[in-house]
């Protein structure tokens, strides 16, 4: 075969590997997902929009939905049940929906370019707390819903690891409520304490949602990862490369556009990036080993 056939049979075979991936991309209507982020599924959808618009168009997807869940676990069980492609997640509902249907992490968001934050616990400014949680016993608390890493799942595991404590006896407990209502309910005196985590404290803060003295931090865990950006497990692992290509692209200064206000890009990410995660789900009986 001469040199000129040789490159002839070459091109149509590196063609006959591309189009497939690009078929895919350029016919598929994209399903895409995103958490209770902000106080309602308007602004979320509003503010997190632009982001997986750039995403559809950088895979070439004919057509894209957003669905915009009203808590965390609806997240996992939407990705769980095969009505989603890709979702932003919380930490402990990637880890949730990963457990239920094998999506996998691609990518870790970095907020004021860091791709951790932390799990903290507030209180109305008035109470006098020297020592958490001694000092708040018979208190009135406020976690999130189930699904919450910051709200819910980290906070239990230091109660039952840490503090040696049952949240649900040692204080007045209620659980389900998202996080900005969180922040709004110890703001406005409804409860003595709630959950949250420090990136959407600074933000409502920063927004005008909330005044900084509204409320104190009593309590802050250690690191946790950000939130995962995941693919479903029948995802095309081309299409999946291409799209942690393309968020790995995303500057600073494309992010002030196209993501929240502080979100500043992405890192890659694999599911062990959550491990820590995952074993406090274990430890509280709410995932099986292994």
């Amino acid at each position: 075969m001469s040199r000129r056939s040789l490159l002839r049979a070459a091109a149509g075979l590196a063609l006959v590997s591309v189009a497939p991936a690009l078929v895919r991309a350029q016919t598929r209507k994209l399903r895409f997902g995103v958490g209770p982020f902000l106080p309602t599924p308007e602004d979320t959808r509003r503010t997190y929009t632009p982001f997986f618009a750039y995403l559809a168009k950088e895979l070439g997807a004919s057509d894209y939905e957003l669905a915009v869940t009203t808590d965390w676990a609806g997240l996992a069980i939407a990705m769980g049940s095969g009505h989603l492609d890709m979702a932003w997640m919380g930490p402990w509902g990637y880890v949730l929906a990963n457990a239920a249907s094998d999506c996998r992490a691609i990518a870790t968001v970095k907020y004021d370019d860091k791709p951790t934050y932390q799990a903290i616990v507030i209180a109305r400014p008035e109470l006098k707390i020297a020592k958490f949680p001694d000092d708040t016993r018979g208190l009135s608390i406020s976690f999130a819903d189930s699904g919450s890493t910051s709200g819910w799942l980290i906070p239990h595991y230091y109660a039952k690891e840490a503090w040696k404590i049952d949240p649900r006896t040692f204080w007045k407990y209620t659980e389900g409520a998202s996080h900005p209502a969180n922040e709004i309910a110890v703001a406005s005196a409804q409860v003595d304490l709630s959950t949250d985590y420090d990136r959407n404290r600074n933000a409502m803060i920063s927004a005008g949602r909330i005044k900084a003295e509204s409320s104190s931090v009593v309590w802050t865990s250690d690191p946790l990862p950000n939130d995962a950006l995941a693919v479903a497990r029948d995802f095309p692992a081309d299409l999946a490369e291409r799209a942690q290509k393309a968020i790995r692209a995303i500057t600073p200064s494309m992010a002030t556009t196209l993501m929240p206000p502080r979100y500043t890009g992405f890192v890659s990410a694999t599911h062990a990036s959550y491990a820590m995660i995952e074993r406090a789900g274990v430890l509280l009986g709410r995932l099986k080993k292994g």
